[in-house]
């Protein structure tokens, strides 16, 4: 009885052990939005946009280049018409309108298709945005973005 208590002590020792590692390491933010607002993503403004990956859009907006990352694969962003349409924030529609900044409840969707969540939004110089429009799968204009926040 005395060895199996000692022998549960041990384990509960050096489960307790690898644990702290894994507790203490700091986490990456959910979401680190664009700032300043001003150089948030523009939808009322997209000239192009391509689908690089299942996660990865690169969008323009006029001289402004974006890479715009999803929290999940999102492989039915390539069904349908070759249409995305992006939602900014619900609570932001009134202060920064057709803004995509990397904010939670920011989405973007095929037409006729289920939402996809945006994780993040960053811009990035025009040689990288032709290096991510050249791996593209699929692309478009930004001419069906919605009129109203």
């Amino acid at each position: 009885m005395k060895s199996t208590l000692t022998a549960l002590f041990a384990l509960s020792l050096a489960l307790a052990a690898n644990a702290m590692p894994a507790q203490t390491k700091p986490k990456a933010p959910a979401y680190t939005p664009l700032r300043p607002v001003a150089d948030c993503l523009r939808t009322d403004r997209i000239n192009e946009w391509h689908i690089v990956d299942s996660r990865t859009l690169a969008v323009r907006t006029g001289p402004d280049r974006y890479l715009v990352k999803l929290q999940v694969d999102c492989p039915r962003l390539r069904y349908g018409p070759p249409t995305l349409l992006f939602h900014s924030n619900p609570a932001n529609q009134a202060v920064i309108p057709f803004s995509i900044c990397g904010e939670a409840g920011e989405t973007v969707r095929a037409l006729h298709e289920p939402p996809c969540a945006i994780q993040s939004v960053r811009k990035i110089d025009q040689a990288e945005f032709d290096q991510l429009k050249a791996h593209a799968r699929r692309s478009g204009s930004g001419a069906d973005q919605p009129l109203k926040p």
